[in-house]
């Protein structure tokens, strides 16, 4: 089966597996590998960012337990050495914002990384106690996106926001949702123009983004990180002892994961895919979707009759 590199340096599935394994014990990957991760631009500054970065729900909610803590530290690195940079977190995901500032410190990667989180409360003064919580968690004295966590007040945080990056304490502001049933809402947050990013659930198996979100994502330049992109892991359980279809080879996929993860990629709206893990070989094999081709309209639909029928 073809590689998940790129075509110039044909790296074998054994050889990125060799590698995942490496990772776990403390190797990294040359930089010139890394620099060949896809990157896409942020529509309203064009400062790019790795298309697939790491989400910490349940993942990184391990703070007492040290054997997962260790993991997490792991998978975060394989992240950095791999080229990732963009770790996506929540104060409603338990101690995930506090073990990421932690690992993040242990690690010195900080300043490497595009640090995003969530306000999820109500009332002004509220969230400003929780996003100050957030950033003292996280260690961050600035905020790389502060996002409104599924619209909870979101008129409220956006104002605050809206002065916090005036004043330098945030540098991006977006707005998030996990339900294609609140698409609507979104669409009508972002169209006017003045959000930088909307993070909205998108994959084979939840394609509703697609009907109209994404479009007038594109059309207001907003920036897009996709959640859900595995739908909670429903979506390996539905492939479970199938092989990839041989013509996946074309587009470089070495894994289900890499197939589903390509097939949002594929659509140019979407800046960023966040699969949440703490397993580092899991982050490995997700970086690999962001190295080599990435399939075309005709593929994508392919890709997705193919899944259907599954």
């Amino acid at each position: 089966m073809n590689t998940p590199g790129s075509p110039k340096t044909g790296v074998s599935r054994r050889a990125w597996l060799k590698l995942a394994a490496a990772l776990t014990l403390g190797g990294s990957m040359p930089a010139a590998r890394a620099a060949e991760r896809l990157q896409r631009p942020i529509p309203k500054t064009g400062e790019t960012i790795p298309a697939v970065g790491l989400g910490t729900w349940q993942a990184f909610d391990v703070a007492g337990d040290a054997a997962e803590t260790a993991q997490a530290r792991e998978a975060l690195k394989a992240l950095v050495d791999l080229g990732g940079r963009v770790i996506d977190s929540s104060p409603m995901y338990g101690s995930a914002e506090s073990v990421s500032g932690q690992l993040a410190d242990e690690l010195r990667v900080k300043a490497k990384l595009f640090v995003a989180t969530k306000v999820w409360t109500s009332g002004k003064q509220a969230g400003i106690r929780q996003m100050e919580d957030s950033m003292r968690k996280l260690r961050v004295e600035r905020l790389d996106l502060m996002q409104v966590h599924n619209l909870v007040d979101a008129g409220t945080h956006l104002a605050t926001l809206r002065d916090w990056k005036s004043a330098g304490r945030v540098r991006y502001l977006g707005v998030t949702h996990y339900h294609a049933g609140v698409h609507a809402d979104l669409e009508k947050i972002i169209r006017p123009g003045d959000i930088d990013f909307v993070q909205v659930n998108y994959s084979l198996a939840e394609p509703e983004a697609d009907r109209r979100l994404l479009a007038v994502a594109a059309d207001s330049r907003t920036a897009v990180i996709v959640n859900r992109p595995f739908a909670e892991g429903s979506m390996f359980r539905r492939v479970k002892d199938k092989p990839l279809p041989d013509w996946a080879t074309e587009i470089g996929c070495a894994s289900w994961a890499q197939f589903f993860l390509k097939w949002i990629l594929g659509h140019p709206s979407v800046t960023c895919a966040i699969p949440g893990t703490r397993n580092p070989k899991h982050v490995a094999d997700n970086l690999g979707a962001a190295s080599g081709p990435l399939p075309d309209e005709t593929m994508r639909r392919r890709m997705s009759v193919y899944f259907e029928s599954l």
